[in-house]
């Protein structure tokens, strides 16, 4: 027994007389040890990935070798050989990395950015920074590209909401997964409703009460509202909910209009969002401190409001008569150089809008300067609307369109499936 003990490493055993300041130290030094190991294992990936060693073994990918022989998961060892192989074009991050002043997981961040921002100032910022901020960094540029889009439609496509009820406890289960500016939206309503006296003096009748219970009773705040009216009934007050709640995004103004920058989404759910909202702008330094905050302006005035409504009555994509929660959106984007002006915008629900930024879809203006709508393959949809018989070529020809008119199927005829729960915001009502 005392040879066993006698083997183990003197720094895996507590040491009563090392300090607080000398424990630090040692951490750090292994950390930064293990900061160059990871590098040095990455270089082996690389090469092993150059060399196609993977094949020997019958494998299709390096990424799923090294899932199987590493013990590590598939997403893992993904991330392993894409950021290896990035590091081959980022010599400053592969300096730092290999004498241990970054580790892995903000390495992993910048490889993501740093050949479409710049590979110096992004290392700065990484040098004095937590991990969190450098990925909240990243995550932020990476919303500027042109590629944002995708992830933008991925979350939008990944949406989902189930219900089932435990009749033995007598309760409902809610889980829901969204993408984050719908998520916010959804906490922004319950927020306020916690806000309210109801809940308030509901939750206090109450002996336990938490703050999860109580965003339980806000959320049925908000429900029973609904429910009672308290949704804008008025087609001109339902064209927008720009003033009934708020939502901040940070963006830079020259990656809204397509220089370098940060995003806190990405670029085209920002540009969908500022189509028809009102505008604060906030002028900050350097380090993001604020300088001057301007006046809120509306994108677009109540009286164009009135005529849009005059002229178009409901959302004008084709086939859609939806005259609830309908945005103006610019057919050239204000920051583009376009006007808000009655000629250059159109009316479109939420559905619709958001196929028209983030969905690849677009709209045109034909020989008689009428806009028409373009799918993203580039056909032009009928001003009547699709019929059924319409897709079977299409089905036939690509089966992979089987999918997206199931997805229009249901956003036509919604139906009460549950999914299978892999939920982001859990709420449980009893």
């Amino acid at each position: 027994m005392s040879a066993v003990a006698n083997a183990v490493p003197s720094a895996s055993r507590t040491d009563p007389d090392r300090s607080i300041d000398e424990l630090d130290a040692a951490i750090c030094r292994l950390a930064s040890r293990v900061n160059a190991v990871n590098y040095r294992l990455l270089v082996l990936v690389r090469e092993f990935d150059d060399r196609m060693g993977w094949a020997k073994w019958s494998f299709p990918s390096c990424a799923e070798w090294l899932a199987w022989r590493c013990g590590i998961s598939p997403s893992a060892a993904r991330e392993k050989v894409r950021t290896a192989q990035a590091l081959r074009d980022l010599p400053e991050i592969s300096l730092a990395f290999r004498e241990g002043r970054q580790s892995y997981t903000t390495v992993r961040a910048l490889t993501r950015v740093a050949g479409a921002y710049g590979e110096d100032s992004l290392l700065r910022y990484a040098l004095d920074s937590t991990a969190p901020d450098v990925e909240e960094r990243c995550r932020q540029i990476r919303n500027t590209q042109p590629e944002s889009v995708q992830d933008a439609r991925r979350a939008w496509d990944a949406r989902w909401l189930s219900a089932w009820r435990n009749t033995a406890r007598g309760t409902l289960c809610l889980r829901a997964e969204l993408p984050l500016e719908i998520g916010d939206l959804v906490m922004k309503a319950i927020d306020k409703a916690l806000e309210r006296n109801e809940v308030a003096s509901a939750v206090a009748e109450t002996s336990k009460s938490t703050f999860q219970s109580r965003q339980a009773d806000a959320l049925a705040t908000v429900a029973q509202a609904y429910l009672d009216g308290g949704a804008a009934s008025s087609r001109a007050e339902s064209a927008s909910t720009a003033d009934q709640y708020q939502v901040v995004v940070h963006v830079d103004e020259a990656a809204l209009r397509g220089g370098a920058g940060r995003s806190d989404a990405p670029i085209e759910t920002v540009k969908r969002m500022a189509c028809d909202a009102s505008l604060v702008v906030v002028t900050e330094d350097e380090r993001g401190l604020p300088l001057n905050v301007g006046r809120k302006q509306r994108t677009v005035s109540t009286s164009i409001r009135r005529v849009l409504w005059a002229r178009d009555r409901h959302c004008r994509f084709p086939g859609c008569c939806r005259t609830r929660f309908v945005d103006a959106h610019h057919v050239n984007h204000w920051v583009d150089g376009g006007e808000t002006s009655v000629d250059n915008l159109v009316l479109l629900c939420s559905y619709h809008h958001r196929l028209l930024h983030e969905g690849g879809y677009r709209i045109r203006r034909d020989y008689q300067g009428e806009h028409c709508f373009v799918r993203a393959d580039g056909r032009v949809i009928p001003r009547c609307g699709y019929r059924a018989d319409d897709y079977t070529d299409d089905v036939l020809e690509n089966p992979s369109m089987e999918g997206s008119l199931c997805a229009a199927a249901d956003h036509e005829n919604p139906s009460t499936e549950v999914r299978e729960p892999r939920g982001v915001y859990h709420l449980r009502l009893t």
